[in-house]
């Protein structure tokens, strides 16, 4: 659920494209690795991640951490002026046919619209969404099918939460066809054991 200062009266708003996301992420990217050094790596994720998406207007971001509780990421971000959301799907997400421990961050008061999710790797939350942003970027035709439904629905949600529900089902067939891509592709999610970012 959003913070009262990231409600608005405007309801779920999809914009085209902005080519600023790109610099915008790889600025961020840059700011959460120097913010919480013990990141195996920071990666730019979600719709804005991917060139031509139509998307809300808020980046998602992920650290990747060894382990949560050692990481250190949620003092330093804390520290920085980011909020921890705290609901039961910001704190675990199901991947795989299993729960995996997740945190996820909003903006300090006042910035950007962000979510930075801070992510266990390897996990099997980590590859679906590097899968999901891998797969769209090397399919611009899904990637525009998939922006095309996103503003439809964005028409039809009275908030975030029907959009989402909109939304669910679309998503679990798209991931289908990623998973297929991934196959064929012989795609696999950088592995970050060494630490190296």
């Amino acid at each position: 659920m959003p913070f009262d200062d990231e409600v608005t009266d405007d309801g779920v708003q999809v914009h085209k494209y902005r080519a600023c996301w790109e610099a915008e992420g790889a600025a961020l990217a840059h700011a959460l690795s120097a913010l919480v050094p013990t990141a195996a790596a920071v990666e730019h994720i979600g719709s804005t991640s991917i060139p031509g998406m139509a998307a809300k207007d808020c980046l998602d971001m992920m650290i990747l951490v060894h382990d949560l509780g050692s990481s250190g990421a949620a003092q330093t971000l804390a520290s920085a002026g980011y909020r921890r959301r705290p609901e039961p799907w910001n704190n675990v997400e199901e991947a795989y046919g299993r729960d995996w421990p997740k945190m996820v961050f909003a903006p300090p008061v006042g910035d950007r619209a962000v979510n930075i999710h801070v992510r266990v790797t390897p996990s099997g939350t980590e590859r679906l969404s590097l899968l999901f942003r891998d797969h769209l970027r090397a399919r611009p035709d899904r990637a525009n099918e998939w922006a095309l439904f996103k503003m439809k629905a964005a028409e039809s949600a009275t908030d975030l939460a029907a959009y989402g529900q909109i939304k669910a089902p679309a998503w679990r067939l798209l991931m289908q066809l990623a998973e297929a891509w991934a196959t064929e592709a012989g795609w696999a999610p950088r592995s970050y054991s060494g630490g190296a970012r």
